[in-house]
């Protein structure tokens, strides 16, 4: 009997495999870093503990997790070993279970991002009130997908680590609901981007018309406030800068103009749907191409689609974790805190 055919994800030269091997294993150990430095953010600094934060907290647990199991794939692999068996059907089910929860906590941070900053009082009041709910989604629905996926499919080697072997089966379980995902956080975040434009214009108009009226001032500051309120003051630097700089227009700066402090945020919220995006463009066309013509990839762009998928972890650090707030407390700790 014909020896089965490898899958197309795994197709290459042994020379090719242990090179991606080595470029994998190197981008995980980036990503294990990224998703490190924002869980000891969080445990270090009490400024990153709000509510969004314990969000981001989730996402950078799971990103370490996924990044661990690919540096065990692969460094299994380098070591000589073969990933099959029981051991790749763990592997597997790791890594189904981690990149899946990825795009759920990415979904209830845009969700909970969204209540908070569009100032819908019940449901944030909800969400607050019941956040083991919200912590217990992404881990439940995920773990919840990679079960199903092992029992009725199961998990082969691709490469430089298990997981469903055929693109098809890749396809319908986790692209299509991740791109569905993509579209519903796009769509948040361009609510939320002309929520806070509208903001922005507001700003300009009251400098033109008041020409530093006490009285317009008051209105901006109390419109500032009502994001302040939704706890994401902490989680945006901008808008603490942006309160800051309402009260010294109010005593002394009558003519200052935030208003591109929140043109900034706004532009800041657009990014996150984007840049996620790009992730995970160009693993979804290699499943689409290898799915329809049955062919694998060329080595290269099989390379980057891995790489794309494994360097989550240092990207969502660099998305929700590399701003002014985390920056000033690595500072204040490294420099002021050893004196």
């Amino acid at each position: 009997m014909a020896a089965s055919k490898p899958p197309l994800s795994a197709v290459g030269s042994v020379g090719e495999l242990h090179l991606l091997n080595i470029i994998i294993l190197i981008i995980s150990v980036l990503s294990a870093l990224g998703s490190g430095w924002m869980i000891l953010s969080f445990v270090l600094f009490e400024s990153a503990r709000t509510f969004r934060h314990q969000l981001i907290l989730g996402l950078a647990i799971s990103d370490f997790f996924m990044a661990a199991n690919f540096m065990g794939s692969t460094a299994t692999q380098l070591a000589g070993h073969t990933l099959k068996g029981a051991s790749c059907s763990v592997n597997g089910f790791a890594t189904q279970w981690f990149v899946v929860q990825t795009d759920y906590w990415v979904l209830m941070i845009a969700v909970c991002t969204f209540s908070m900053l569009s100032d819908c009082k019940a449901q944030s009041k909800w969400i607050k009130s019941h956040r083991w709910v919200i912590w217990g989604l992404p881990w439940g629905l995920s773990v919840l997908w990679a079960t199903i996926g092992l029992m009725l499919s199961g998990y082969g080697n691709i490469g430089a680590w298990c997981w469903f072997t055929k693109d098809r089966t890749r396809l319908l379980v986790n692209f299509i609901p991740r791109w569905l995902i993509i579209i519903a956080i796009l769509t948040i975040y361009i609510r939320l981007y002309f929520i806070i434009y509208r903001a922005h214009e507001r700003f300009i108009s009251l400098d033109v018309e008041a020409s530093g009226s006490r009285h317009s001032a008051s209105h901006s500051v109390a419109l500032v406030k009502s994001m302040a309120n939704s706890t994401l003051s902490t989680d945006h630097p901008e808008v603490e800068e942006l309160q800051n700089q309402q009260r010294k227009r109010i005593s002394s700066q009558p003519h200052s103009r935030p208003a591109p402090t929140l043109k900034k945020l706004a532009y800041q919220m657009l990014a996150y749907p984007l840049i996620y995006m790009l992730i995970w463009i160009i693993p979804t066309t290699i499943r689409i191409y290898q799915a329809t013509t049955g062919k694998p990839a060329p080595f290269a762009i099989a390379t980057v689609d891995k790489s794309c998928i494994v360097i989550q972890g240092f990207a969502d650090a660099v998305i929700y974790g590399f701003n002014k707030a985390n920056l000033a407390a690595w500072k204040e700790w490294i420099f002021d805190g050893r004196r």
